[in-house]
């Protein structure tokens, strides 16, 4: 699959976000929004009345990440809001299988990421009621974090699992994600990149997640 490119807002203008997605529009695949609630993590960011007024005024499709306590009861109402894709957190779900199916009943694919220290392997029965696995690049809450080398070989083993399940799995990497790490994700096995200070720290961000993709397409074409 072509890798998909998903720029975060995080690292975005929050007091225009509206022209901050349209400026990613002309490049991007999707819109990564990052839900916290200084609960699951020590941030606090933008929460259901913002996703909903976001998936009204995006030309991209909202790809959201909760990292919030208590995902089986929030999560499905960000489908129910507009989100296209919600990624909800294993460390913080208590129902995965039940959480991903009413994801899916929504409208939304079911996403469900790990913490640099969680392993895949307990969660590798899951993966026919996923639609993407998140693995985490950096310790989730803030953004702007160095990219952390020792998911690579957890990624390269997700990889594996998805591969022999014959699972449609989408395999996203979120965290420290630029010019310097695309190569390693890609060959990892990522199909999905987070970038948030990437993209927004560029002065054009659409220009900087060109770069990323041509960058992302001659990792893939090195592997063929």
């Amino acid at each position: 699959m072509t890798v998909q490119i998903s720029p975060s807002i995080l690292s975005a203008d929050f007091t225009d976000l509206a022209r901050e997605v349209a400026r990613i529009a002309p490049a991007a695949d999707w819109v990564h929004v990052d839900v916290m609630d200084a609960h699951f993590v020590p941030n606090l960011t933008i929460g259901l009345p913002v996703v909903e007024r976001l998936a009204q005024v995006s030309e991209l499709p909202l790809d959201c990440h909760l990292m919030i306590a208590d995902p089986d009861r929030w999560a499905p109402s960000y489908a129910e809001a507009g989100a296209r894709s919600v990624t909800f957190h294993a460390e913080a779900v208590s129902a995965p299988v039940r959480l991903a199916r009413e994801l899916r009943a929504r409208g939304a694919r079911a996403g469900m990421a790990l913490n640099p220290a969680t392993p895949i392997e307990p969660y590798a029965d899951l993966l026919p009621e996923l639609d993407m696995l998140l693995l985490m690049t950096v310790e989730p809450g803030f953004g702007g974090q160095k990219f952390l080398d020792l998911v690579l070989p957890k990624l390269r083993r997700t990889r594996e699992l998805v591969s022999r399940s014959g699972a449609q799995v989408w395999l996203q990497v979120d965290g420290g994600v630029a010019a310097d790490t695309v190569e390693r994700v890609v060959e990892a096995g990522a199909d999905v990149l987070v970038a948030g200070s990437a993209v927004y720290g560029a002065e054009d961000p659409a220009e900087a997640v060109r770069g990323l993709r041509q960058l992302a397409a001659q990792a893939q074409t090195a592997q063929a």
